[in-house]
């Protein structure tokens, strides 16, 4: 288990269904690959709406970048240009380029697990700076102007890549590339399991079972 990225945003006009509205969704990753996390959040990141983001509990959001193939696919297909021929030995829809990583809002895009795997109150623990799990994220409009596609949360809900928040339980410097370790807490539920709750009156809305 490692991590791939370190993203930050600031707060700029987000075209969405609602209309325009401030936000800092959109991250792309730290210049050098370093940055100092603090207790609400990785410096220079900035956080509009703490309702969604932002706070002690929801300081940092951490995102599996095994989810970024399903992401890459489903925007691939949602915004394939109308009547396009598909030729034999052609890629199809290759002019759209894969996501970056930062797309889904992450500030921390890791390799090696997965949300059925860690649980509410497990400590990821690398270097210096030890994040404690606090909930899932969960998807909203802003999601789905970012994704570019409308049906974006409903994929999120159905599919369960949700990725989560983490609480700082000490600050310190990261680096893209160093591994963590995952310290168990009680374990009584998983991010898959309280996804699936937060997100109940979502799948009714969305005619999932």
């Amino acid at each position: 288990m490692h991590l791939l990225s370190i993203c930050t945003g600031l707060a700029a006009p987000l075209e969405t269904p609602k209309g325009k509205v401030m936000s800092a969704f959109v991250k792309t990753p730290v210049a050098g690959g370093r940055a100092q996390v603090r207790p609400l959040g990785i410096e220079g990141d900035e956080q509009v709406d703490l309702s969604v983001h932002g706070g002690l509990g929801k300081a940092v959001y951490v995102y599996p970048s095994e989810h970024y193939t399903l992401w890459n696919t489903m925007r691939r297909q949602a915004l394939r240009p109308e009547g396009r021929v598909i030729q034999e030995g052609h890629i199809p829809f290759a002019d759209i380029p894969d996501l970056p990583w930062g797309a889904v809002g992450e500030n921390l895009t890791i390799a090696g697990l997965l949300e059925n795997e860690i649980w509410i109150g497990d400590r990821m623990r690398f270097g210096e700076v030890e994040l404690v799990v606090t909930e899932p994220r969960q998807p909203c409009y802003k999601f789905a102007a970012a994704m570019g596609f409308k049906h974006a949360p409903k994929m999120m809900v159905q599919a369960g890549c949700c990725g989560w928040y983490c609480e700082v339980r000490r600050t310190g410097e990261l680096a893209v590339g160093e591994s963590f370790e995952l310290i168990a807490g009680d374990r009584y539920v998983t991010i898959t399991e309280q996804f699936a709750l937060a997100t109940r009156k979502q799948r009714a809305g969305f005619g999932l079972a």
